[in-house]
This record gives structure tokens, C-alpha cells and sequence, in this order.
């Protein structure tokens, strides 16, 4: 059923979702900050910035009004870094009717306040919209070939779920449902600071198995913090957990390994950011990934180290002998439920 969907967010994953949907044959809006990117789009149908290759359909407008986009919209995704999420919806929120579906879209944890994407829309809009959020493993790039996709989408209402999980999956996008929306957005935000890590260990040249211990560390950390937050543990087996965290830590379309990688091969984070056109959400969240692990009494030393060498100029290699120099420990000190394995031996 053909839906009136707007997509605030005009970068590379804002414009993939934009195609996924007008292809789909939605009605789409697609709101931009940036001027040139609503010319570029409504003149070449192409956005020239951050996915130049890719047509968009004639179904997929471009605008730079929040009041055009969101006025009598029937679902909106929220595509925007986590640190603008609630300036841009303070000032459109207004054109929002009472009961849309917002769907976040965005992975990172707001700093100062340390809310996930959807705790701020829930703070701007209190209860008056559904929310919802969409994760998983999926590079932009690759969508718009149509490769095959498989994300997650949470939400608590599980009838409201089901409705946007139709209208979001295509015949290469398949989502799933989910209701554990905390364990969804933390899989999605902590992901992007252990994929930083394991870029730092390719800039060093350490290898794959350096790398794997990373990513299992790193898993073994983001369900620690989830489970501390109230989120279940087996979320964090699945698409918004390890599935995200192994694309974002080991693929080269990768803007956090990225990050990782050249602060590995010793440039200043300074330099890195002056020469991203998009931004890394693991920057800014390993410092409020960081401040929630202090702040519950949760074990991160992997977060801790990358939090370091980006805020406190700690060396790359003086952080790898930080966490090889730790104390010895049992690999799995808090046992916790595993359904997954459960489910392997029930006939």
C-alpha cells in the first residue's frame, strides 16, 4: 500500500533509504539541511554529495522545509547524526500529527544526556508519537545495488511494528521484528566504538586474529553495558548486535573503522574529522559510552582505550598494552542466559 513516508536526513544512508522506499513506490520526501543537496536532487535526481551513482525514482522529492516534509506524513525516519537529532525535531515537531510513527534510523548515544536516539525523540515529543527503531548490518552503498539485506526494526507496539516492517521491506531489504527497542539502539550506537577500535588494530598492521579478539571483547562489553540498562541479552546476538558490529569493524565502507585505521597509522583525530565528509557517530559516542560505563559501574576496557586515544591523545600502541597488561580473568565471569544456544539443542 502506497504510503506518504519522509526521511529526514540527507546524507548517504538518508538517500539509500529514500531509494529503497520510492522504489518501493512510496510517496517519499526526503528532507536535506544542506541547500545544494535538495538542488542537486531535485535537478540531476541524483545526490551528487554522498551518493553520486545512484538515480533516485521519480517518487522521492527533495526538500530543505521541515514544514513540507513532515506535514501530513504518514511514517518519518529520523537519518540524522544522534548530537542533531533534537534540534531538528524542537523546531519540526510542531508540523508532526499526534500518533506518526517516528522510526530512528540513527546510531549513537547523545551526549551529556546519554539517551539513544529514541530516548530523545521520547524527551522532544513525550508520548504523543510512536517510536520505533531500524538497525542492523547495511552500508549504504550497497543498498542502492539491491544487494540483500537484513536488519531489525524494534518497537513496543508490537501491531504499529508489523506495520512499518511492511512498508520498509522490499524484496532485498528484509526486516525483522523486534520489541526490545533498548538492546536495538545500544547494539547499533556501541557497535561504531568497537569498530574504531578494530580499525586502530588494522592501522597497527596487528593482524586478523588481533582484530577477532576485538570484535568478541567488544561484543562481550556492548552485552555487559546492555544488560546493566535494563536491555536483553540475546538481542545483542542477532542483526543490531553482532551482525552490525562485524560489517562496521571489518568493511571498508566503514567511516568508524576508517577513523580507527588512520588513527592507527598515527594521524591526529583533528585531521581525520577536517577530511570526513560524513560523520562517524563512534567519535562522539565513545565519549558517552565511556561516561555510561562509569556511571552504571560496567567493566569496558576497550571503550575505555578508545576513549583515551581520541579525547586524551593516548598512543594507539600504549592502548594495546593497556588492555594486553590487564589483569587475568575468567572469559565469562557473569554467566548469562544463552537462548541461542538453547535453541541449537532443542530438536
Amino acid at each position: 500500500m502506497r504510503k506518504t513516508v519522509t526521511v529526514i536526513g540527507g546524507g548517504s544512508w538518508g538517500t539509500a533509504l529514500a531509494h529503497l522506499l520510492g522504489t518501493s513506490g512510496h510517496a517519499v520526501r526526503l528532507w536535506a539541511f544542506e541547500t545544494g543537496i535538495v538542488r542537486q536532487i531535485t535537478e540531476t535526481r541524483r545526490n551528487l554529495t554522498y551518493l553520486p551513482d545512484t538515480e533516485l525514482p521519480e517518487t522521492v522529492t527533495a526538500t530543505g522545509s521541515l514544514e513540507d516534509a513532515l506535514t501530513g506524513a504518514d511514517t518519518v525516519l529520523c537519518v540524522v547524526p544522534t548530537q542533531f537529532i533534537r534540534s531538528v525535531f524542537a523546531e519540526g515537531g510542531k508540523f508532526l500529527a499526534d500518533g506518526t510513527a517516528v522510526v530512528s534510523a540513527s546510531k549513537g548515544i547523545e551526549k551529556n544526556t546519554l539517551l539513544t536516539a529514541t530516548g530523545i525523540l521520547e524527551d522532544v515529543f513525550g508520548k504523543r508519537i510512536t517510536i520505533a527503531a531500524l538497525s542492523g548490518p547495511s552500508f549504504a552503498k550497497e543498498v542502492v545495488k539491491c544487494a540483500p539485506t537484513a536488519v531489525t526494526l524494534s518497537c513496543a507496539n508490537e501491531a504499529e511494528g508489523r506495520r512499518l516492517q511492511k512498508i520498509i521491506s522490499s524484496p532485498y531489504f528484509r526486516v525483522y521484528a523486534h520489541d526490545d527497542l533498548l538492546g536495538v539502539e545500544l547494539g547499533g550506537a556501541l557497535k561504531n566504538v568497537m569498530a574504531i577500535a578494530a580499525g586502530i588494530s588494522d592501522g597497527l598492521c596487528l593482524g586478523h586474529s588481533t582484530r577477532a579478539a576485538l570484535i568478541t571483547r567488544g561484543l562481550a562489553e556492548m552485552v555487559r553495558l546492555g544488560v546493566a540498562l535494563g536491555a536483553d541479552a540475546q538481542t545483542f546476538s542477532g542483526l543490531s548486535g553482532l551482525g552490525d558490529l562485524v560489517l562496521t569493524a571489518t568493511g571498508d565502507l566503514s567511516r568508524n573503522r576508517t577513523v580507527g585505521l588512520k588513527l592507527g597509522q598515527g594521524m591526529t583525530i583533528d585531521a581525520i574529522l577536517a577530511d570526513m565528509k560524513m560523520v562517524a557517530e563512534g567519535v562522539e559516542t565513545s565519549r558517552s559510552a565511556y561516561e555510561l560505563a562509569r556511571k552504571t559501574g560496567v567493566e569496558m576496557p576497550i571503550v575505555e582505550e578508545v576513549y583515551r586515544v581520541i579525547y586524551d591523545g593516548r598512543s594507539p600502541a600504549s592502548a594495546v598494552n593497556a588492555l594486553m597488561s590487564r589483569d587475568q580473568k575468567l572469559e565469562f565471569e557473569t554467566p548469562l542466559p544463552n537462548p541461542l544456544l538453547k535453541e541449537m539443542a532443542d530438536p
